[in-house]
């Protein structure tokens, strides 16, 4: 990656980990149940991610390594809905997309064009503990692919083609220069 990034700042009572943090970069262990605890995981990622208009989360982004994700299913424009995945496997990909540029909630205001699979097929739990096989296209699959990475310690600008990297407005890059400035 061509640019170099200061620690993101993480204002107080954010639930959403910032980059650098090591729980980021980390492979998550599998959900061997689903507990009560996990449902209550679940629950709290949601809320996080509802909060922060994000339209997907991985467990590692709120503090926990574990194999969870949540993704908006975004075949239905009209109605999105979002759906919590236990130990996600992507079993195939097909095809390739590069829009829209992606972004992250670990790493706020940063985007890139990343390429992704166009289709993929995914094996998963849902909360009922049900073994869910199913494809997912354009927007959905990226979200997924993105959000799996999470779970295995990479993020978006470790695939993102580094001359796409750029900052989404200018008040994030106001907000995270002074700390470059500073040295972190």
């Amino acid at each position: 990656m061509a640019m170099s990034l200061p620690p993101f700042p993480r204002a107080e009572g954010d639930p959403i980990v910032k980059y650098p943090d090591p729980i980021l970069r980390q492979v998550a262990e599998p959900v061997k149940r689903i507990t009560p605890e996990i449902r209550q995981l679940v629950s709290f990622m949601r809320k996080a991610m509802h909060d922060a208009n994000g339209i997907g989360l991985a467990a590692p982004q709120v503090g926990q390594s574990v194999r969870i994700i949540l993704y908006t299913d975004m075949s239905d424009e009209d109605n999105p809905q979002v759906h919590a995945l236990i130990n996600p496997v992507i079993l195939k990909m097909a095809g390739e997309q590069t829009e829209p540029p992606e972004g992250c909630l670990s790493l706020p205001g940063l985007i890139g064009n990343v390429r992704r699979a166009q289709t993929i097929w995914v094996k998963g739990q849902n909360l009922q503990g049900k073994t869910m096989k199913f494809k997912a296209e354009g927007l959905t699959a990226r979200i997924i692919q993105h959000e799996v990475d999470h779970l295995d310690g990479i993020l978006f600008i470790d695939r993102a083609d580094p001359a796409t990297l750029r900052w989404s407005t200018e008040e994030a890059q106001e907000e995270v220069r002074p700390l470059a400035a500073a040295g972190g």
